[in-house]
């Protein structure tokens, strides 16, 4: 979502802070703006609109002051507008703010200050903080420290004074904010990506810190205003994985990476010489008698794939439910239900607030996520990293198909601290890199299949037992990032009710894999030919009857069953992509959608 980049040393910031601020486009945005420390004052550059049309507006900024603040917004109060972009300064122009998240009192306080004579200019909860910190009439950390107490909600926010050329300072209680330590110089940023380019040596702001950043180094306060030593961690990415590669979307090439992602996923975490899973943390995990998984979005479909994993595999009773429900209901939680929380940033908002409700009611929590360091990461007593890199395209790919490998991973760990056997399920997934490797060869026919039907509005997708979720998944790339209305469902529940829709216009992806209701999925796709419908399925390679038929069938490579959905989701991401692109639309950054979810 919102992004933040900020800059203190000895080079002009705003060329870094641009850079830094395209690398964060990949969140979703709608406006972004820059603040410069300047000999006048605090100079403010902002737009609606892409970040081209905000290095246009800076053109004329080539002073190399080297103290910055920049900021992309992905709107929550008030529409995209200039007015409403940030920074934000207060009356007197002491103070310039930079805001992730949401002020839940906002109101309350905009009644207030306006009372007491201050002039509000947009309809952001972000410009009340500006007015609050030039109301203390302190310095900038008692000010910091002074002014948190009053905001309600969640919050990372970076603040530059006026009469201080030499410090930017920030603070945080939820969203990520992170600083990134150089050779005399220092950043600021709420996303790896802004400064990856720069520096891989970073210091990850706790809730409730205040940070003073300076070109010299950092100095961190707690929420009492002691100050707190928090540890340097060094990034294991690299810069060059978040570059296209030759490829023309980061979609279409992190589709492609899938097979490297995947080996990746497991490399280390099992024996090669046998069958054996090596899980950091888990052993520490006792008497656990429920798995409740709180997930989000594309997760929350990994969640259901990990639901079969774990019942069959493990024999453990799970739950999956939608985070941003969970956190509002009043769940049955006990010391032996473990909160598993899946999330490729480690940084969703409902995710983390439904791990703490575990938290707070003594469950073990532990996660599957893809960034080390990150929120939920560190909230967990055992973690499953899913290895897969950056991930820039809004819609996920290839963080979907690790997760998917990090819960069968736990399953068969799971499995084999029962003294049962893993074998076959062993052997299969060493298997899979290779097969992921074959399925991408069905590209060619895939684009085809968008030029027939990249025109049609409504899209019906038909999966039967592990195999469902991947339905639910390939629709909802296909609604991301083309915008065509597509619904993913049970094809044992057809009859009671999407059997309506069906006619001779409307495309049903049927995934159509082995497995041991196959004869099942093949009568519900044969009661979709009785009305006409056009039958795009997903079937295993040499299954001529399932062929049959089809309209048009997509032939993948056929592995173990509770496996075939890594393979299956991988012409479902490829259907969406090629789509999308045949319509023109913005693939790696799609309307209306943000990457990392961190407000509600």
């Amino acid at each position: 979502m919102c992004g933040i980049v900020g800059y203190i040393g000895a080079r002009p910031a705003l060329p870094i802070l641009l850079e830094g601020l395209y690398k964060l486009e990949y969140r979703g945005y709608d406006s972004s703006g820059v603040v410069l420390h300047t000999e006048w004052g605090l100079q403010v550059f902002r737009t609606p609109g892409k970040i081209r049309d905000l290095e246009n507006l800076t053109r004329g900024a080539s002073a190399p002051y080297p103290l910055g603040i920049g900021h992309t917004r992905w709107a929550t109060h008030g529409k995209p507008s200039e007015s409403n972009a940030h920074p934000h300064l207060d009356c007197k122009g002491l103070y310039a703010v930079v805001h992730n998240g949401i002020i839940e009192n906002h109101m309350e306080l905009r009644k207030e200050l306006v009372g007491r004579g201050h002039t509000i200019t947009s309809e952001t909860d972000t410009e009340l903080i500006a007015h609050l910190l030039e109301e203390q009439e302190k310095p900038p950390l008692e000010a910091l420290l002074s002014i948190r107490g009053r905001l309600a909600g969640y919050y990372a926010f970076a603040v530059l004074r006026r009469d201080d050329p030499d410090t930017l300072w920030a603070a945080r209680l939820g969203p990520p904010l992170l600083i990134g330590l150089g050779e005399g110089e220092t950043y600021l940023a709420s996303d790896y990506m802004a400064i990856l380019a720069h520096t891989k040596k970073v210091i990850l702001l706790e809730d409730q810190d205040v940070a003073e950043v300076k070109a010299g180094g950092v100095r961190v306060f707690d929420r009492d205003g002691r100050e707190v030593q928090r540890p340097v961690q060094t990034l294991q990415w690299d810069a060059l994985q978040a570059e296209k590669g030759g490829f023309r979307h980061f979609m279409l090439k992190e589709i492609h990476e899938q097979p490297q992602a995947i080996r990746n996923s497991y490399d280390g975490k099992i024996c090669m010489e046998e069958p054996r899973m090596d899980l950091e943390g888990f052993d520490a995990l006792r008497n656990i008698d429920r798995v409740l998984i709180a997930a989000c979005g594309t997760s929350w479909h990994a969640g259901l794939v990990g639901k079969f994993y774990l019942e069959q595999l493990a024999r453990v009773p799970v739950e999956v439910q939608y985070a941003s429900e969970l956190r509002y209901r009043r769940p049955i939680l006990t010391p032996e239900t473990l909160m598993l929380g899946i999330s490729q940033s480690g940084e969703t908002a409902d995710t983390i607030a439904s791990l703490r409700l575990g938290l707070e009611a003594g469950c073990p929590v532990a996660s599957v996520c893809n960034v080390q360091g990150s929120q939920i990461h560190r909230m967990s007593t055992a973690a499953v990293l899913t290895q897969a890199g950056p991930e820039i395209g809004v819609a996920s790919t290839k963080a979907f198909t690790t997760q998917l490998i990090a819960l069968f991973l736990l399953a068969l760990w799971w499995r084999q601290k029962r003294g049962e056997g893993i074998r076959p399920l062993y052997d299969a997934l060493l298997a899979l890199p290779h097969l992921m490797d074959r399925v991408l060869r069905t590209e060619a026919q895939v684009q085809e299949l968008a030029r027939l039907f990249f025109r049609k509005r409504d899209f019906l997708y038909l999966g039967r037992g592990v195999n469902y979720p991947i339905a639910l998944e390939g629709a909802l790339k296909l609604k991301e990032i083309s915008y065509i209305h597509a619904e993913g469902y049970p094809a044992g529940e057809m009859k009671h009710g999407p059997i309506a829709l069906i006619d001779e216009t409307m495309p049903i992806v049927a995934v159509a894999t082995p497995g041991d209701i196959h004869a099942k999925m093949m009568a519900n796709m044969e009661e979709v030919k009785a009305r006409d419908g056009i039958l795009i399925g997903i079937v295993g390679e040499g299954d001529g009857q399932t062929a049959s038929i089809c309209d048009h069938a997509i032939e993948v490579p056929v592995t173990h069953p509770l496996l075939q959905p890594v393979v299956n989701i991988v012409p479902l991401q490829l259907l969406a992509y090629h789509i999308a692109v045949k319509l023109g639309c913005d693939v790696d950054q799609p309307r209306n959608l943000a990457k990392s979810v961190t407000v509600e």
